[in-house]
């Protein structure tokens, strides 16, 4: 089975450097830093105070600090808003210039494991490998696994981390105390308010437009969020579910991800 190697330019790097690089991260993602050594590659996000997914994340570990895996046009705001929470922290936050690359279905040399769900492949930051597909190709491998790209599939400050699946993928520690937006997120997991969550859609023919309705009968059951043709990312109210669900008068239904349990 070929491996393949695509570059992602939707993303970007970010170094956070300095004697106070993971304890200042750690108070401000939902991801444990504390802990992370050195090669090691995590998931998690920065959110908005009342708990709103603001950045996506991926954290690499390094000897002598952390680079951070975000969305390419959104690297400036990320610089920008952990320059504002620096404070006295003695960090260096800067762009890190490196290339992005993911390989799948299995993980070259030189990458290390997509945390987020098995089967996704590897990641990487640094070249010196030369690629044979694209990120097209790339957006399609996850799409089909079910493992939403909240730079695409989540308004920013909109959507709640566990809406966005963070919960299932790895991208939350619930046991390591505070970070911004700590208290919803846990309140939401505690009490199991969850009404919402990302899920894969298959269809027939070209992508709805982002935002369509999908609906159970005459019953909102959601709204497309990015897709391809015959498969998007739908944001999906959970107990509308069963029945027929059709989006601008065409059939669609839900493919459940391997790593998701249905709900009862």
């Amino acid at each position: 089975m070929t491996t393949h190697i695509a570059r992602l330019d939707s993303r970007a790097l970010i170094r956070v450097s300095g004697p106070d690089a993971r304890p200042f991260l750690h108070n401000l993602l939902t991801q444990d830093v504390e802990t992370l050594a050195a090669g090691d590659l995590r998931f998690g996000a920065l959110l908005s105070p009342p708990g709103r997914l603001l950045f996506d994340l991926f954290l690499w570990g390094e000897a002598d600090g952390v680079v951070l895996d975000a969305a390419a046009d959104r690297r400036e705001a990320l610089l920008q808003r952990l320059s504002m929470y620096k404070l006295r922290a003695r960090v260096t936050v800067e762009a890190d210039d490196r290339p992005v690359l993911a390989c799948w279905p299995d993980i070259a040399g030189g990458f290390t494991a997509d945390p987020r769900a098995p089967g996704l492949g590897g990641r990487r930051c640094g070249g010196g490998i030369d690629a044979n597909a694209t990120e097209a190709d790339w957006q399609g491998h996850r799409l089909a696994l079910g493992v939403p790209d909240p730079a695409l599939d989540a308004p920013s400050d909109k959507a709640y981390p566990i809406e966005a699946d963070f919960d299932l993928l790895n991208g939350i520690d619930f046991q390591k105390g505070c970070f911004v937006g700590q208290e919803t997120t846990s309140r939401m997991k505690r009490r199991g308010a969850i009404k919402t969550r990302m899920l894969p859609i298959a269809f027939d023919g070209p992508p709805p437009a982002s935002g369509a309705e999908v609906l159970n009968g005459d019953l909102r059951a959601g709204e497309v969020l990015s897709g391809r043709d015959g498969a998007a990312m739908a944001l999906l109210r959970l107990d509308r579910l069963d029945g027929s669900l059709t989006v601008d008068g065409r059939p669609v239904e839900v493919r459940w991800p391997m790593w998701m349990e249905r709900p009862a």
